[in-house]
Protein backbone atom coordinates (compact mmCIF):
# COMPACT_ATOMS: atom_id res chain seq x y z
CA UNK A 1 0.00 0.00 0.00
CA UNK A 2 1.58 3.33 -1.05
CA UNK A 3 2.34 5.94 1.60
CA UNK A 4 0.40 9.19 1.29
CA UNK A 5 2.94 11.78 2.40
CA UNK A 6 2.15 15.47 1.93
CA UNK A 7 5.03 16.75 4.04
CA UNK A 8 6.29 20.11 2.80
CA UNK A 9 3.10 20.86 0.88
CA UNK A 10 0.73 23.73 1.58
CA UNK A 11 -3.02 23.68 1.05
CA UNK A 12 -5.96 26.06 1.07
CA UNK A 13 -9.37 24.63 1.95
CA UNK A 14 -12.26 27.05 1.51
CA UNK A 15 -15.24 26.77 3.82
CA UNK A 16 -13.27 24.59 6.21
CA UNK A 17 -14.43 25.83 9.59
CA UNK A 18 -16.84 22.96 10.08
CA UNK A 19 -18.45 19.94 8.40
CA UNK A 20 -16.91 18.45 5.28
CA UNK A 21 -14.44 21.29 4.85
CA UNK A 22 -13.04 20.80 8.34
CA UNK A 23 -12.73 17.06 7.70
CA UNK A 24 -10.78 17.78 4.49
CA UNK A 25 -8.46 20.18 6.33
CA UNK A 26 -7.84 17.65 9.11
CA UNK A 27 -7.11 14.88 6.60
CA UNK A 28 -4.58 17.00 4.70
CA UNK A 29 -2.86 18.09 7.93
CA UNK A 30 -2.78 14.50 9.24
CA UNK A 31 -0.79 13.53 6.15
CA UNK A 32 1.74 16.32 6.59
CA UNK A 33 0.34 19.31 4.70
CA UNK A 34 0.20 22.80 6.19
CA UNK A 35 -3.31 24.19 5.79
CA UNK A 36 -4.98 27.57 5.41
CA UNK A 37 -8.41 27.19 7.01
CA UNK A 38 -11.07 29.50 5.60
CA UNK A 39 -14.45 30.51 7.00
CA UNK A 40 -16.62 33.62 7.25
CA UNK A 41 -16.82 33.27 11.05
CA UNK A 42 -13.56 34.12 12.82
CA UNK A 43 -14.37 32.13 15.96
CA UNK A 44 -15.24 29.05 13.90
CA UNK A 45 -12.07 29.36 11.81
CA UNK A 46 -9.84 29.78 14.88
CA UNK A 47 -11.50 26.79 16.57
CA UNK A 48 -10.77 24.71 13.47
CA UNK A 49 -7.12 25.79 13.49
CA UNK A 50 -6.88 24.90 17.19
CA UNK A 51 -8.36 21.43 16.59
CA UNK A 52 -5.85 20.75 13.81
CA UNK A 53 -2.95 21.92 16.00
CA UNK A 54 -4.12 19.76 18.90
CA UNK A 55 -4.10 16.78 16.52
CA UNK A 56 -0.47 17.50 15.64
CA UNK A 57 -1.05 19.41 12.41
CA UNK A 58 -0.18 22.89 11.22
CA UNK A 59 -2.78 25.43 10.17
CA UNK A 60 -3.63 29.12 10.06
CA UNK A 61 -6.96 30.88 9.52
CA UNK A 62 -8.00 33.34 6.81
CA UNK A 63 -11.45 34.80 7.42
CA UNK A 64 -13.04 35.95 4.16
CA UNK A 65 -16.14 35.05 2.11
CA UNK A 66 -15.07 33.46 -1.18
CA UNK A 67 -16.42 34.68 -4.48
CA UNK A 68 -14.33 37.68 -5.41
CA UNK A 69 -10.89 37.81 -6.98
CA UNK A 70 -9.69 39.76 -3.93
CA UNK A 71 -10.75 36.97 -1.56
CA UNK A 72 -9.00 34.39 -3.72
CA UNK A 73 -5.79 36.42 -3.72
CA UNK A 74 -5.94 36.73 0.05
CA UNK A 75 -6.19 32.96 0.46
CA UNK A 76 -3.33 32.19 -1.93
CA UNK A 77 -1.15 34.95 -0.51
CA UNK A 78 -1.75 33.70 3.04
CA UNK A 79 -0.50 30.24 2.08
CA UNK A 80 2.60 31.71 0.45
CA UNK A 81 3.31 34.11 3.32
CA UNK A 82 2.91 31.44 6.01
CA UNK A 83 4.24 28.35 4.25
CA UNK A 84 6.22 29.65 1.29
CA UNK A 85 4.15 27.93 -1.38
CA UNK A 86 0.80 26.53 -2.50
CA UNK A 87 0.36 22.95 -3.70
CA UNK A 88 -3.27 22.04 -3.04
CA UNK A 89 -6.56 23.91 -3.32
CA UNK A 90 -9.86 22.43 -2.13
CA UNK A 91 -12.88 24.56 -3.12
CA UNK A 92 -15.43 23.52 -0.53
CA UNK A 93 -17.12 26.79 0.46
CA UNK A 94 -20.83 26.90 -0.23
CA UNK A 95 -24.25 28.14 0.83
CA UNK A 96 -27.83 27.06 0.15
CA UNK A 97 -30.85 29.10 -0.88
CA UNK A 98 -33.31 26.33 -1.81
CA UNK A 99 -36.59 27.26 -3.53
CA UNK A 100 -38.58 25.95 -6.47
CA UNK A 101 -38.11 27.80 -9.75
CA UNK A 102 -41.17 30.07 -9.55
CA UNK A 103 -40.28 31.21 -6.03
CA UNK A 104 -36.49 31.61 -6.43
CA UNK A 105 -35.40 35.25 -6.47
CA UNK A 106 -32.49 36.77 -8.37
CA UNK A 107 -30.78 37.23 -5.01
CA UNK A 108 -31.23 33.52 -4.14
CA UNK A 109 -29.73 32.53 -7.48
CA UNK A 110 -26.87 35.01 -7.50
CA UNK A 111 -25.78 34.32 -3.91
CA UNK A 112 -25.35 30.58 -4.50
CA UNK A 113 -23.67 31.01 -7.89
CA UNK A 114 -21.28 33.61 -6.45
CA UNK A 115 -20.11 31.41 -3.60
CA UNK A 116 -20.04 28.03 -5.33
CA UNK A 117 -19.30 28.71 -8.99
CA UNK A 118 -17.54 32.06 -9.03
CA UNK A 119 -15.80 31.23 -5.77
CA UNK A 120 -14.44 28.04 -7.31
CA UNK A 121 -13.37 29.94 -10.44
CA UNK A 122 -11.62 32.82 -8.70
CA UNK A 123 -9.83 30.60 -6.18
CA UNK A 124 -8.76 28.10 -8.85
CA UNK A 125 -7.50 30.89 -11.10
CA UNK A 126 -5.40 32.43 -8.32
CA UNK A 127 -4.07 29.01 -7.30
CA UNK A 128 -3.24 28.05 -10.90
CA UNK A 129 -1.24 31.25 -11.39
CA UNK A 130 0.81 30.53 -8.26
CA UNK A 131 1.31 26.83 -9.06
CA UNK A 132 2.43 27.63 -12.61
CA UNK A 133 4.93 30.16 -11.22
CA UNK A 134 6.32 27.54 -8.84
CA UNK A 135 6.71 25.12 -11.74
CA UNK A 136 6.22 22.01 -9.61
CA UNK A 137 2.66 21.06 -10.41
CA UNK A 138 -0.16 20.90 -7.90
CA UNK A 139 -3.70 19.72 -7.25
CA UNK A 140 -7.04 21.48 -7.63
CA UNK A 141 -9.77 19.52 -5.87
CA UNK A 142 -13.19 20.96 -6.63
CA UNK A 143 -16.20 19.96 -4.57
CA UNK A 144 -19.26 18.88 -6.56
CA UNK A 145 -22.52 17.23 -5.54
CA UNK A 146 -24.95 14.56 -6.71
CA UNK A 147 -27.30 17.49 -7.38
CA UNK A 148 -24.90 18.74 -10.02
CA UNK A 149 -24.71 15.31 -11.63
CA UNK A 150 -28.45 14.57 -11.72
CA UNK A 151 -30.39 17.65 -10.63
CA UNK A 152 -32.40 17.99 -7.42
CA UNK A 153 -35.86 19.36 -6.65
CA UNK A 154 -35.74 22.90 -5.29
CA UNK A 155 -32.06 23.42 -6.06
CA UNK A 156 -31.90 25.25 -9.40
CA UNK A 157 -29.05 27.47 -8.21
CA UNK A 158 -27.07 24.81 -6.34
CA UNK A 159 -27.44 22.13 -9.03
CA UNK A 160 -26.42 24.59 -11.76
CA UNK A 161 -23.35 25.66 -9.80
CA UNK A 162 -22.26 22.10 -9.07
CA UNK A 163 -22.80 21.01 -12.69
CA UNK A 164 -20.64 23.96 -13.73
CA UNK A 165 -17.94 22.89 -11.29
CA UNK A 166 -17.81 19.43 -12.87
CA UNK A 167 -17.48 21.04 -16.30
CA UNK A 168 -14.71 23.32 -15.07
CA UNK A 169 -12.80 20.34 -13.67
CA UNK A 170 -12.81 18.68 -17.08
CA UNK A 171 -11.81 21.89 -18.86
CA UNK A 172 -9.06 22.88 -16.44
CA UNK A 173 -7.59 19.37 -16.46
CA UNK A 174 -6.82 19.97 -20.16
CA UNK A 175 -5.59 23.52 -19.71
CA UNK A 176 -3.32 22.79 -16.73
CA UNK A 177 -2.07 19.34 -17.70
CA UNK A 178 1.20 20.59 -19.19
CA UNK A 179 1.95 22.38 -15.93
CA UNK A 180 1.58 19.13 -13.99
CA UNK A 181 -1.52 20.38 -12.17
CA UNK A 182 -4.26 17.81 -11.71
CA UNK A 183 -7.88 18.92 -11.49
CA UNK A 184 -10.67 16.70 -10.20
CA UNK A 185 -14.15 17.13 -8.77
CA UNK A 186 -15.21 15.11 -5.76
CA UNK A 187 -18.86 14.23 -5.14
CA UNK A 188 -19.25 13.65 -1.39
CA UNK A 189 -22.29 12.16 0.35
CA UNK A 190 -22.25 12.53 4.13
CA UNK A 191 -24.18 13.25 7.28
CA UNK A 192 -24.11 17.03 7.41
CA UNK A 193 -26.40 19.85 8.47
CA UNK A 194 -27.87 19.78 4.96
CA UNK A 195 -28.62 16.05 4.79
CA UNK A 196 -30.00 16.15 8.32
CA UNK A 197 -32.90 18.16 6.91
CA UNK A 198 -33.97 15.12 4.86
CA UNK A 199 -36.55 13.38 7.09
CA UNK A 200 -35.53 9.84 6.07
CA UNK A 201 -31.92 10.44 7.14
CA UNK A 202 -32.56 12.53 10.26
CA UNK A 203 -33.06 9.70 12.82
CA UNK A 204 -29.95 7.85 11.66
CA UNK A 205 -27.83 11.00 11.84
CA UNK A 206 -29.18 11.76 15.31
CA UNK A 207 -28.35 8.21 16.44
CA UNK A 208 -24.87 8.52 14.97
CA UNK A 209 -24.25 11.67 16.95
CA UNK A 210 -25.33 9.72 20.01
CA UNK A 211 -22.54 7.22 19.38
CA UNK A 212 -24.34 4.60 17.28
CA UNK A 213 -22.74 3.52 13.98
CA UNK A 214 -24.59 4.11 10.74
CA UNK A 215 -26.15 0.86 9.48
CA UNK A 216 -24.63 -1.05 6.58
CA UNK A 217 -27.53 -0.35 4.25
CA UNK A 218 -26.55 3.35 4.46
CA UNK A 219 -22.76 2.99 4.50
CA UNK A 220 -22.63 0.38 1.73
CA UNK A 221 -25.93 0.50 -0.12
CA UNK A 222 -26.32 4.28 -0.22
CA UNK A 223 -22.66 5.24 0.13
CA UNK A 224 -23.65 7.51 3.02
CA UNK A 225 -21.38 8.08 5.98
CA UNK A 226 -19.56 10.73 7.99
CA UNK A 227 -17.60 13.74 6.71
CA UNK A 228 -14.44 11.92 7.77
CA UNK A 229 -15.32 9.05 5.40
CA UNK A 230 -15.36 11.51 2.49
CA UNK A 231 -12.14 13.21 3.58
CA UNK A 232 -9.91 10.26 2.64
CA UNK A 233 -10.27 11.14 -1.04
CA UNK A 234 -8.67 14.57 -0.62
CA UNK A 235 -5.14 13.63 0.52
CA UNK A 236 -5.14 10.82 -2.04
CA UNK A 237 -5.91 13.19 -4.92
CA UNK A 238 -3.33 15.65 -3.56
CA UNK A 239 -0.60 13.00 -3.45
CA UNK A 240 1.87 11.54 -5.91
CA UNK A 241 -0.23 8.36 -5.92
CA UNK A 242 -2.85 10.27 -7.95
CA UNK A 243 -0.55 12.04 -10.40
CA UNK A 244 -2.26 10.25 -13.29
CA UNK A 245 -5.80 11.08 -12.11
CA UNK A 246 -7.20 14.27 -13.63
CA UNK A 247 -10.42 15.54 -15.19
CA UNK A 248 -12.50 13.08 -13.18
CA UNK A 249 -15.61 13.29 -10.99
CA UNK A 250 -15.17 10.90 -8.08
CA UNK A 251 -17.95 10.11 -5.62
CA UNK A 252 -17.29 9.03 -2.05
CA UNK A 253 -19.38 8.34 1.04
CA UNK A 254 -19.59 5.72 3.76
CA UNK A 255 -17.84 2.56 2.53
CA UNK A 256 -18.26 3.46 -1.15
CA UNK A 257 -16.07 5.20 -3.70
CA UNK A 258 -17.25 5.53 -7.31
CA UNK A 259 -16.30 7.12 -10.62
CA UNK A 260 -19.03 9.21 -12.23
CA UNK A 261 -19.38 9.02 -16.01
CA UNK A 262 -19.03 12.07 -18.20
CA UNK A 263 -22.08 13.05 -20.27
CA UNK A 264 -22.05 11.28 -23.62
CA UNK A 265 -24.38 10.38 -26.47
CA UNK A 266 -26.12 7.09 -25.75
CA UNK A 267 -28.34 6.68 -28.80
CA UNK A 268 -28.47 8.27 -32.26
CA UNK A 269 -30.58 8.16 -35.41
CA UNK A 270 -30.06 9.63 -38.89
CA UNK A 271 -32.29 10.97 -41.66
CA UNK A 272 -31.04 11.54 -45.18
CA UNK A 273 -31.00 15.29 -45.85
CA UNK A 274 -31.85 16.17 -42.25
CA UNK A 275 -34.82 15.95 -39.95
CA UNK A 276 -38.31 17.43 -40.11
CA UNK A 277 -40.57 17.77 -37.05
CA UNK A 278 -42.89 15.08 -38.44
CA UNK A 279 -39.99 12.70 -39.09
CA UNK A 280 -38.73 13.24 -35.54
CA UNK A 281 -42.18 12.50 -34.13
CA UNK A 282 -42.37 9.31 -36.17
CA UNK A 283 -38.87 8.03 -35.34
CA UNK A 284 -38.57 9.22 -31.73
CA UNK A 285 -40.35 6.37 -29.88
CA UNK A 286 -38.24 3.61 -31.48
CA UNK A 287 -34.89 5.43 -31.83
CA UNK A 288 -33.36 8.06 -29.57
CA UNK A 289 -36.47 8.28 -27.38
CA UNK A 290 -36.72 4.57 -26.67
CA UNK A 291 -34.89 4.81 -23.33
CA UNK A 292 -35.05 8.26 -21.79
CA UNK A 293 -32.74 9.14 -18.93
CA UNK A 294 -33.92 9.54 -15.35
CA UNK A 295 -33.49 12.77 -13.41
CA UNK A 296 -32.98 13.60 -9.76
CA UNK A 297 -31.02 11.94 -6.97
CA UNK A 298 -32.45 8.42 -6.47
CA UNK A 299 -34.43 8.06 -3.27
CA UNK A 300 -32.59 6.08 -0.59
CA UNK A 301 -33.63 2.46 -0.16
CA UNK A 302 -34.49 1.85 3.46
CA UNK A 303 -35.13 -1.63 4.83
CA UNK A 304 -38.75 -2.49 5.38
CA UNK A 305 -39.94 -2.15 8.96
Amino acid sequence: MPSIDLSGKAAVVTGSGRGLGLAYAHALAAHGASVVVNDVDEAVAEAAVKSIAEAGGKAVAEVVPVGTAEAAERLVNRAVEEFGRLDVLVTNAGILRDKVLWKMTDEDFDAVLTTHLKGTFTCARAAAVRMREQGEGGSLILVGSPAGQRGNFGQTNYAAAKAGIAAMARTWSMELGRAGITVNAIVPVAATAMTETIPAFAPYIEAMRGGEPLPDFLRKGEGFGTPEDCAALVPFLASEAARGVTGQCVGIGGDKVALWSHPQEIRAAYAEGGWTPAALADAWPTSVGAELQSVGIPAPKFPEA
